[in-house]
């Protein structure tokens, strides 16, 4: 129903609830900044313009105000931090609504798993939307902790905070026109329905786009996105903690093509979202990469409300929800307040909110059988193994064949080569199923380090010098139910605790990031030369993205979407 009070402010009948003025106000239909007014009542804004009365006034002395941020594609469980932490983290930095499709903690828990954080996320200033997860499991060659069919998925879209199909991973489903996928995606019409088409191309791509795939956050060069582009998709440039896009993609946004593209973080680390920021800091470094400053912000606002069907965010408009930032910079953007339908809700990097502590559950989440060295061993199949080859700054991995260590008849880590052993170990069943294979990039000198993140199906991932010190950071993740392990010579050198589904803590914000800074500083001891060791081992499972991975039933060929080894 229309509000009637809200249109008698409008017309300047009535006082404002809220009124911002001489304020520079980011006009994101135009392109424009215009000056003028802001008149707020309730949740909504009335209008702007020339208004002059109301309960509250604040004076912006030239500031500018836009509206708040929205992140279109994100995991939030990435950060490790409860939903309540997570809010504190984003909302000072300007993002107020976030679109999620909570697969992380759904490969782990399924449906009890998304309603934990979906109930959480009701008290806070910060719009949550849910995109059903369409691929719990993400594929069959790994083991999952639960299972979402079709019909789970069907039930998922009818609830409130649903507004769409989450990323489509099993593009193989797609082109083969797979009746479980067919059928997630038919469940889904008059929604949208998000899309990951890493390296599709030509028929392949013009084939999942017909199924209606309307997006993609996959590209990492700027002629795969173009494609993806031409061919009708909403094309969510990544600036991740491990995804690093946006430079290779950014001369993609033109004056012809800009409404298309939308900015997304997919996976942040705790760690950056306090210390470098949200999508504000992909705003930022856009800017610096020299997009003018309210393109760059319309590609963080009405484009992703736009492709979601958002109608009432993402701008400064009559009639808008009153979810807004003010900055005194356009060119060096720095969110100094945040309003959250008309309440101010952050100021100077600070929340005004409670986040409230973890409500528990979700815990007891790490099963696995007792490990033994037995396990661990890996045996030649020749001269050469196949490797998997980390990619700095991205999550993309390459296919390489080494020439191996061999001792005893068994294939060792090379150290002076950085060939290191690679395990994943299922851990939500205690099957006893346990993946051995070889790796290259990290380029540990000693010790281990082992995650019971592990995208999607989070199992237990560790990479290290020797078996034994593998075995030491498994063990420490089992007792602590879950979490982030640095081991050397036998000990615990440093570790951070994730209770909650194995993937989140319990804990306040900046003691998690202290928790993950000190895991990372004990790695890079170690010898790591990556930026984000953690956050790179969390991919290495992921055999969803090209070309080689490792889960807990083997070696995985990403392109041939097969086991090519099996454990």
């Amino acid at each position: 129903m229309i509000d009637s009070q809200l249109i008698k402010v409008a017309r300047g009948e009535q006082p404002a609830d809220l009124l911002f003025t001489n304020a520079n106000v980011v006009n994101v239909f135009t392109g424009e900044v215009e000056q003028g007014n802001v008149a707020v009542k309730g949740h909504f804004i009335a209008g702007v313009g020339k208004y002059h009365e109301a309960k509250q006034v604040i004076d912006l002395d030239g500031k500018y105000l836009a509206p708040g941020l929205i992140n279109g594609h994100t995991h939030l469980e990435s950060s490790m931090l409860d939903v309540g932490q997570y809010a504190r983290a984003v909302v000072p930095r300007g993002t107020l609504a976030v679109v999620t499709d909570l697969h992380e903690i759904a490969n782990v828990c399924g449906l009890e798993g998304m309603r934990y954080v979906l109930d959480r996320a009701r008290c806070l200033p910060l719009e949550l939307f849910l995109m059903a997860p369409s691929c719990v499991p993400a594929t069959h060659l790994e083991t999952a902790g639960a299972q979402l069919d079709a019909d789970d998925i069907r039930r998922v879209l009818r609830w409130r905070q649903c507004i769409g199909l989450g990323e489509v991973m099993n593009f193989p489903g797609v082109l083969s026109a797979d009746p479980q996928v067919m059928s997630k995606i038919g469940y889904a019409a008059g929604k949208v329905v998000d899309g990951h088409a890493p390296g599709v191309s030509g028929n392949d791509l013009n084939a999942y786009v017909a199924a209606g795939i309307r997006s993609d956050h996959e590209s990492v060069t700027f002629e795969e996105a173009r494609e993806k582009l031409a061919r009708g998709m909403y094309v969510m440039i990544r600036e991740g903690s491990s995804e690093k896009n946006l430079e290779a993609l950014l001369p993609l946004v033109t004056d012809k093509t800009y409404k298309r593209c939308l900015f997304v973080v997919d996976d942040r680390s705790c760690v950056d979202l306090l210390r470098d920021g949200d999508i504000d800091s992909v705003v930022r470094k856009a800017i610096r990469l020299g997009l003018e400053p309210v393109r760059a912000l319309q590609m963080a606002t009405i484009n992703a409300a736009e492709h979601f069907r958002l109608e009432r965010l993402g701008a400064v408009a009559p009639g808008y929800l009153a979810n807004l930032i003010v900055f005194s910079d356009l060119s060096d953007f720095r969110v100094e307040s945040a309003y959250y339908h008309g309440r101010l809700v952050a100021r100077e990097g600070e929340p005004l909110f409670q986040a409230g502590r973890s409500a528990g559950g979700l815990n007891n989440a790490v099963r696995i059988k007792p490990l033994n060295a037995e396990m661990l061993k890996l045996m030649p199949s020749g001269e050469t193994e196949y490797v998997v080859e980390i990619v700095p700054g991205q999550i993309i991995t390459r296919k390489r064949q080494e020439k191996v260590k061999i001792q005893e008849g068994l294939v060792v880590p090379d150290i002076d080569h950085d060939i290191l052993k690679l395990v994943v170990i299922e851990r939500h069943k205690a099957t006893g199923n346990v993946g051995v294979g070889l790796v290259t990039g990290f380029g540990l000198k000693y010790g281990a380090l082992a995650s019971s993140i592990a995208h999607d199906s989070h199992n237990i991932v560790a990479v290290g010098t020797s078996d034994d010190d593998i075995i030491e950071a498994v063990r420490e993740i089992e007792r602590l139910q879950g979490g982030l392990v640095v081991a050397d010579s036998g000990r615990m050198v440093a570790s951070l605790a994730l209770p909650v589904a194995g993937l989140l803590s319990d804990e306040p914000l900046e003691k998690v990031v202290a928790g993950l800074e000190s895991v990372e500083q004990a790695a890079v001891e170690l010898g790591t030369t990556l930026t984000s060791p953690f956050s790179t081992l969390s991919f290495v499972a992921l055999p969803v993205i090209p070309e080689l991975r490792l889960t807990d039933l083997g070696l995985v060929d990403v392109n041939e979407f097969r086991l090519i080894k099996k454990s």
